[in-house]
């Protein structure tokens, strides 16, 4: 039993976060992933740097010195800092509020535990404009508080009101990749650090939780890089951050090239948040990578902090799901009663739900070489092909669909506003939510599974087809429905590249709300939100009886 301790749980005392001795690597694990995966890794990354290169096209056409200028204009460093400061604090408030509730879903007792698991996902459904809109209505002066109360409640406006949208509506990014790593976790760690005497609460401080940094950086990642590119919430509630900063300067200014160099920069804040999450999500030794254990971890019993976790669970929907469903229906009832035609934007509904589907499906197809890659090799090609893929989820979509426009006008001009298009651009800008989790989920799985494929004769494609593409398929549901939800939400990229009149409900919610006709939005919102709504939920049920 000793020798087989320092395997599993770091060394003999039984401390899983102590060093492991580095052991001697067999052959580099980049030489047998076969070109038919890595090829088309490659291809995906160049394709997804296009944005990129269409920013420094644009920002070539100043001087150098003028490029300085922009760089170190006060403005522009007080949105770097601003941008910045917002990430930071939203990425670390998500972490802080999906971690723990993803244990509690998966892993307690809690009262109602299968449907606190689907509830606490479901905010992801609602727009960080639409959420936005909610916090507006019913915090700004004359609004739902102040009206029924005769109190005015703290103004909605600034850092505040953007930090508590994006919390409130990105933090299932984080809960969904946990909870899918949860319920893969092999419980035998956990016992061997009880069976060595300690509690339940190290047990879980010392394996448990180094078990979950990779799935809770890769969440982390898609929070961060989901508030990098936010342009809804953050332009309704007045913040001023490169996303803002950058849409204004397009539609006001004729010169773009100082919006392509904001755009670089916040290229470069990209770059330094994938350099940490990668250091973050690093498994040094190995020592948690043997995990997909068949049998059902045991669920801990809460005692007498059960029905006050279900309280907290339950005051977290209320906030971040409730209120923004009151606001709707609110405004619906509202509307209805002033004579607003109930119209529930069928069109645009089957619009939205075929635009989106078709972008899920093409970025799982995308993602899969480039999750397979980065998983199973360590080669700096795989790594910068991982990375290089992220590149587009961290530009706003004003500036995904501008590059698009001018590719499809100079290049393929036959491609331009059509659905293919639309459906390039969402694959560009949310197949990073694809390969984060389908690399989290075959990183489960240890790399002596493909060894011992190989050793019983097995080729590296048929490694492929036969054990990497069925053990992927966990997180490429996952990453399916996030690319589903994401793209049906998506709005700069819609408004620009889609075929004329195909407006879709994000298209019309934006322009309703951008009127100020709350009430008019109000349907096509609450449509939104339903049809998002299912697919999720039932993904997760799925996730759960696998």
């Amino acid at each position: 039993m000793s020798s087989a301790l320092p395997h599993s749980l770091g060394d003999p005392a039984g401390d899983p976060t102590a060093p492991v001795p580095p052991r001697r690597r067999g052959p580099r694990r980049a030489e047998r992933i076969h070109p038919l995966v890595w090829g088309p890794a490659v291809l995906v990354a160049v394709v997804m740097l296009l944005p990129a290169v269409y920013l420094v096209v644009q920002a070539s056409e100043l001087t150098f010195g003028e490029i300085l200028e922009v760089v170190r204009n006060p403005q522009t460093l007080a949105l770097a800092g601003r941008t910045l400061w917002l990430a930071t604090t939203v990425t670390g408030a998500c972490l802080l509020i999906a971690v723990p509730v993803a244990w509690l879903t998966v892993r307690s007792d809690l009262p109602a535990r299968r449907f606190f698991a689907v509830a606490t996902a479901l905010p992801l459904v609602v727009p960080s404009y639409v959420g936005a809109f909610a916090l507006i209505a019913g915090l700004a002066p004359g609004g739902l508080v102040e009206t029924w109360t005769g109190v005015r409640p703290p103004s909605p406006y600034g850092f505040a009101g953007a930090f508590a949208a994006l919390t409130l509506f990105s933090y299932p990014y984080v809960l969904l990749t946990v909870q899918a790593t949860l319920r893969g976790v092999d419980p035998a760690l956990e016992e061997a650090s009880r069976s060595l005497g300690r509690g339940p609460v190290m047990t879980f401080l010392r394996v448990t939780l180094p078990q979950l940094r990779p799935s809770a950086a890769a969440g982390g990642l898609l929070v961060a890089l989901y508030v990098l590119s936010d342009f809804g919430a953050v332009s309704m509630l007045r913040y001023s951050t490169f996303t803002r900063a950058i849409y204004i300067q397009y539609r006001a200014a004729f010169d773009r090239a100082p919006a392509a160099v904001l755009g670089l920069m916040l290229v470069t804040l990209t770059v330094v948040v994938l350099v940490l999450e990668a250091r973050a999500a690093r498994d040094r030794g190995g020592q948690f990578r043997m995990r997909g254990s068949q049998r059902t971890a045991p669920v801990v019993p809460l005692g007498r902090w059960r029905w006050p976790a279900a309280v907290l669970c339950s005051l977290l929907l209320v906030v971040a799901l409730a209120l923004p469903l009151f606001v709707m229906s609110y405004w619906l009832v509202r509307g209805l009663g002033a004579g607003e035609p109930l119209v529930l934007a069928v069109g645009a509904a089957g619009r939205s739900l075929q635009a989106s589907a078709a972008g899920a499906a093409v970025a799982v197809a995308v993602a899969m070489p480039v999750a397979i890659w980065a998983a199973r090799s360590r080669s700096w090609a795989a790594r910068l092909a991982d990375r290089a893929s992220f590149t587009g989820y961290a530009l706003p979509g004003i500036v995904v669909a501008l590059a698009l426009v001018y590719l499809g006008i100079r290049a393929v001009p036959w491609m331009y506003q059509t659905l293919a298009m639309l459906v390039f651009a969402y694959v560009v800008l949310f197949v990073p939510q694809a390969i984060g989790a389908i690399r989290s989920s075959l990183q489960q799985v240890s790399p002596t599974v493909d060894q011992a494929a190989r050793t019983l004769g097995s080729t590296p494609l048929q490694v492929v087809r036969r054990i990497l593409l069925p053990l992927g398929r966990r997180g490429a549901i996952a990453g399916g429905g996030l690319v589903f939800l994401t793209a049906m939400k998506e709005l700069p990229a819609t408004l620009l590249l889609a075929p004329t009149g195909f407006d879709t409900l994000a298209v019309r919610v934006w322009s309703a709300t951008n009127e100020a006709f709350f009430a008019r939005a109000a349907a096509p919102a609450l449509l939104l939100i339903a049809l998002g709504s299912l697919p999720l939920a039932i993904a997760m049920v799925r996730e759960r009886r696998n």
